[in-house]
């Protein structure tokens, strides 16, 4: 079986990726091979930041690689936190200090649209492949629902009545933005001979 390593320590993400994967490849965490690096997260874009990673980890491990950015975009913030999303207001991780930034930065605001977005850039035997999923939404007024992490108590996609936080973990693998892009990144693993 291939081994494909994805360029995280999220356990979140990892468990998102690994349900919508399944066992077609073996899929390595940073801690697996034994990466304990702190990835720099320079770019300007989610292409870029998805790149330095899959980069990073293919240079030093010379194994197949992906990494990936994401990120929360609203509109009436400029498209902010965009890139900054893990880190907005300032400590890497803050859940709780995120939602209450972004919810204070849209006090008063009636235009609450939003979409989550994210890149997977993929090294596959030295070439690369970006694959990217969007998800519309609104940011609603106050947190809902306590599954999840980061943004979803305050992300509801369009078309439901409820965030991303009060979704079971296959509701939302079913829908998400990471979801779409994996599910591009399973298509083309499929169409290798693996």
């Amino acid at each position: 079986m291939q081994q494909l390593v994805f360029a995280t320590n999220n356990a979140h993400k990892l468990e998102e990726v690994k349900a919508k994967i399944g066992d077609k490849v073996q899929l390595l965490s940073l801690n697996t091979i034994g990466c304990y690096d702190d990835i720099p997260e320079t770019g300007s874009t989610f292409h870029q930041n998805a790149s330095i990673k899959s980069h990073y980890i293919y240079n030093k491990y010379h194994l197949n690689c992906f990494g990936d950015d994401s990120g929360l975009e609203i509109d009436a913030l400029s498209g902010d936190p965009g890139v900054y999303s893990a880190r907005y207001a300032g400590e890497h991780g803050n859940h709780a200090a995120n939602n209450q930034k972004v919810l204070a930065g849209l006090k008063g605001i009636t235009n609450r649209s939003a979409r989550f977005k994210t890149v997977i850039s993929l090294l596959w035997n030295g070439s690369e492949y970006f694959f990217e999923g969007t998800v519309e939404g609104t940011i609603r007024h106050e947190l809902s629902g306590a599954a999840g992490f980061g943004y979803d108590p305050i992300f509801q996609p369009d078309g439901y009545k409820i965030t991303f936080a009060e979704m079971t973990m296959a509701e939302k693998n079913s829908i998400s933005h990471r979801a779409i892009a994996v599910e591009k990144l399973q298509n083309f693993l499929n169409s290798q001979a693996l």
